[in-house]
């Protein structure tokens, strides 16, 4: 059905921006009954379209019934003008509308997202006001496409996502979160940049048949009340062997919170299942400089995953750009939280005056609810390029998912230059890897910091160090109390081995007063 905007009243500035997305929904919904029941875009449509109620069961329903029917994988439709365009050309390519909800005072504002370069897939985009769903057309004369311009007659080619505007009154407007490409969607605190990157849900990752990369639907975007600085969006997510809705609620600021509820309803056994992912970059660094040929002492975006298992441990895993593909598994039962953090925040560590890397979000995920048995899972890819996300994280259940079942979950992000949540302990600061006194020995230094390495140290103080296998040699204390930093030093000699798994504590009074270190050495 058509927005009837030749019905509407005058129109306040908030109705005339909204309405100048709207006013191209109709020629994709202009669609028979038997093209309805074709796609499930148009089903969604049927159910939860322009001019109906909404109601948040109706998108879990929508998913329920999409999982009995044979996953249809996203039409490819893009004009090759769209799918062709080169980065530079897509990033130019501007909105002339203002954002939705931009001039409300309600904290939050919202753009639609233009399809092309490798955002081919296209999701449909609603707008939840007064209880009521309105469909966003797209409009080829809402966009500044610089040059070349697109041929005439594209017809509505739909979003690949949008992106979300914190427009608080008494603060400055930034870009908080984008929701674009697969399943994929980043934010940052305010004064970050863009740079680890949430997956709604993760599939078979580095197996031998493929990973599956689950797409998003559509999406419902609640207008948030005045004043409430938040905003609520649900979403439908459908792939070959599972679909799913998707309800989040993203809460900017110095640090942005994003709740996310999740209900899965698999099309077939689902074995491997990743929760809560995260992706990110780890290219070179003190501890790995494999690919140093560089003028910046460091490249990366995230120095490590962050793990606060179910016995309450705190550990720490430095990241690493590996020869080889490395899958670690960190097993637990009922995780209390784990994240890719940035905890190098210094512009000398990196010189980089482009990415300025040491302000990329750290993202924390703290499980609601019980997450049972299961492991935390790290994937290192090797890479020889900077741009590619070579960093996969994710939580795995050890029970599988049954096929015609339905199974939820919930979790809350973290966005921050520093999680809510921290050790209440000495915390490893660096970690530097070299070559060693002969043969494949490496010699390491690993630093902890904390206050209480400001007075005077305990008398017991001691490091407790394990490898397997391989062997520890040569391990040295140096305390530094200007810099409340302790560093431990010692070689590693790994004999014939190609992996050797290492951890490090201090102890005093035989109680732990740091985090665990965890490092997996491999040639």
């Amino acid at each position: 059905m058509p927005v009837p905007l030749e019905h509407e009243a005058p129109l306040s500035p908030r109705r005339r921006d909204v309405l100048a997305y709207l006013g191209a929904s109709a020629a994709g919904l202009a669609l028979a009954p038997a093209a309805l029941a074709q796609t499930p875009q148009a089903a969604i449509s049927a159910r939860m379209g322009t001019n109906q109620p909404f109601d948040p069961a109706n998108v879990t329903d929508i998913a329920r019934q999409l999982a009995r029917k044979p996953f249809v994988p996203p039409p490819n439709d893009l004009p090759d003008f769209f799918a062709n365009l080169t980065y530079d050309q897509y990033v130019a390519i501007k909105s002339l509308r203002p954002v939705i909800w931009g001039t409300e005072g309600r904290g939050v504002a919202m753009e639609p997202l233009h399809r092309g370069f490798v955002f081919n897939n296209a999701v449909d985009l609603y707008l939840v006001e007064d209880g009521v769903v309105r469909r966003i057309g797209y409009d080829p004369a809402a966009f500044d496409y610089g040059r070349p311009n697109p041929p005439n007659n594209i017809g509505d080619i739909g979003f690949s996502g949008f992106k979300l505007i914190s427009t608080e009154s008494d603060k400055p407007p930034f870009d908080f979160a984008i929701v674009q490409g697969a399943t994929f969607f980043r934010a940052i605190a305010r004064g970050q940049t863009f740079g680890a990157t949430a997956r709604a849900l993760t599939l078979k990752p580095a197996e031998a048949k493929g990973e599956e990369f689950p797409v998003f639907r559509a999406f419902w975007l609640e207008r948030p009340a005045v004043g409430s600085n938040g905003i609520t969006v649900h979403g439908v997510l459908d792939s070959e062997s599972t679909t799913g809705s998707v309800r989040m609620t993203f809460r900017p600021g110095d640090m942005t919170i994003i709740d996310v509820e999740t209900t899965l309803f698999p099309r077939a056994n689902l074995e491997h299942v990743g929760l809560g992912g995260i992706g990110s970059t780890y290219f070179y660094g003190p501890n790995d400089r494999r690919n140093a040929d560089d003028i910046r002492p460091a490249v990366y975006e995230s120095s490590g995953l962050q793990m606060l298992n179910g016995k309450g441990e705190w550990l720490w895993r430095p990241l690493h750009n590996p020869e080889t593909l490395q899958i670690s598994a960190f097993v637990d039962t009922a995780p209390r939280g784990f994240g890719l953090l940035q905890r190098e925040r210094s512009y000398e560590a990196f010189q980089d005056d482009d990415r300025r890397l040491e302000r990329r979000p750290s993202l924390w995920i703290e499980p609601l609810g019980d997450w049972a048995q299961g492991s935390v899972q790290l994937l290192e890819i090797p890479t020889d390029a900077e741009i590619n996300q070579n960093i996969l994280t994710y939580w795995r259940p050890k029970a599988p998912m049954a096929a015609g079942s339905e199974v939820s979950f919930a979790y809350r992000q973290y966005w921050c230059w520093a999680p809510p949540e921290r050790p209440p302990l000495a915390t490893v600061t660096a970690t530097r890897v070299g070559r060693g006194s002969g043969g494949r020995r490496r010699r390491f230094a690993v630093d902890f910091s904390g206050d209480m390495f400001g007075d005077a140290l305990p008398t017991d103080m001691k490091p407790v160090l394990t490898v397997g296998p391989g062997n520890i040699q040569n391990v040295k204390l140096w305390p530094y109390p200007d810099r409340k930093t302790v560093r431990v030093a010692f070689e590693l000699d790994p004999g014939n081995e190609n992996a050797c798994e290492m951890r490090l504590i201090l102890e005093a009074g035989g109680k732990p007063i740091s985090e665990t270190w965890l490092y997996r050495w491999t040639p």
